[in-house]
């Protein structure tokens, strides 16, 4: 009698990986994203260029369903979600009580709880549609109470998503730009695999059966970290420092940077080997609509000369932009000047695509 002998694990974990936040290894099931070396970012095999022009209702109903919609779907989410866009009053007054000197983030996991004691229903379909529905409702109060800009401004049931969005913010002047940049931002930071910490934390605690307003908390908790989602802060403080458009210029502060020992923001991805899908979004829409603004030339002058930098280092496995390069410049740009806003909008956006996760994890046969 002869046994076999067992075959090789298809992944060989070592204490060194663990060490390292299991990077490269895949934990638990994700149908709605993926991130492949040369392609980017994918919504359920769709690339983002596909994606970036249409409704954010349509890239939600998308992760949701594992297809996109038809006009008559998708006008069918988008009444849906404004229908379950008010928040329970008491949610604000809690938040007025909250300490000032609070991050925005903290702010965030706090009112993720607080929409769950006002609002979640058990059920992981109905909190799901909820949670993203009154996300942005929640983000825009938060802007409000915590910067004195006034009472949290009522949802309008008319507008779409994200220029619904740019009313409850209430920001003064013409939004038009702004509202278009946060359809695009929302869809490109909608979702990115299953192994991220935000994600991995959320479908965790989840797994306890904590309520998904809960397991968001505790998401949300995990892309507070500077090496998680607050990184667009870094960038934008980075592409400041530079203090120049001349690529001679940058290219002799950069090598300065390096030769110092800091680090250069915004360059790089952990799976990544081109640059990334969405910051060539984000850098046409920044070229577009403000050409002439100094940290938009900043940064795109950063995207000219860095990657040859970073080549003379064999080591550097990735030198181009990341998401993150530009969006804290653009939002600059648009009129939202307080960078430790933005994280909030990271986990704004980010929301949509944890909620599908967990939802499909919870209920899929």
């Amino acid at each position: 009698m002869t046994t076999e002998a067992p075959s090789k694990p298809l992944f060989e974990i070592t204490e060194a990986n663990l060490n390292t936040g299991m990077r490269g290894y895949p934990v638990g099931t994700c149908r709605t994203s993926a991130v492949d070396p040369e392609k980017g970012v994918t919504y359920v095999g769709y690339t983002l260029d596909k994606l970036v022009d249409l409704p954010a209702e349509s890239v939600i109903y998308l992760l949701l369903h594992k297809e996109l919609p038809t006009e008559a779907q998708a006008a069918a989410l988008r009444e849906d979600l404004a229908k379950r866009s008010a928040i329970d009053p008491a949610v604000f007054e809690a938040l007025k009580a909250l300490p000032k000197q609070g991050h925005p983030m903290e702010w965030l996991i706090v009112g993720l709880e607080l929409l769950g004691m006002t609002g979640k229903t058990g059920d992981w379909h109905e909190d799901c549609l909820n949670v993203i529905a009154r996300i942005s409702t929640l983000v825009a109060a938060i802007y409000r109470i915590r910067e004195g800009w006034g009472d949290p401004i009522e949802p309008r049931h008319d507008l779409p998503f994200h220029e619904n969005f740019a009313h409850m913010l209430g920001v003064e002047g013409d939004t038009a730009v702004l509202a278009e940049f946060l359809r695009i931002f929302y869809i490109l930071h909608m979702d990115h695999g299953g192994g991220n910490l935000s994600t991995f934390v959320g479908k965790a605690v989840a797994s306890g059966k904590a309520d998904l307003f809960a397991s968001l908390s505790g998401a949300m908790s995990a892309l507070y970290g500077p090496r998680h989602g607050r990184a667009n802060q870094e960038c934008l403080a980075f592409v400041k420092s530079i203090g120049s458009t001349d690529p001679v210029e940058v290219d002799k502060r950069v090598r300065e940077i390096l030769a110092s020992g800091g680090v250069v923001y915004g360059f790089g991805h952990g799976v990544l080997r081109a640059e990334d899908p969405r910051a060539k979004i984000q850098y046409a829409f920044s070229a577009e609509h403000f050409p002439d603004n100094e940290l938009v030339k900043t940064a795109a002058t950063l995207r000219e000369v860095v990657p040859t930098i970073l080549k003379e280092n064999p080591r550097i496995k990735n030198p181009y932009p990341n998401v993150d390069a530009v969006s804290g410049t653009i939002m600059t740009a648009c009129g939202l000047t307080d960078p430790e806003y933005y994280t909030l909008l990271f986990g704004w956006s980010r929301v949509a695509g944890i909620a599908a996760q967990i939802v499909d994890e919870r209920t899929y046969p």
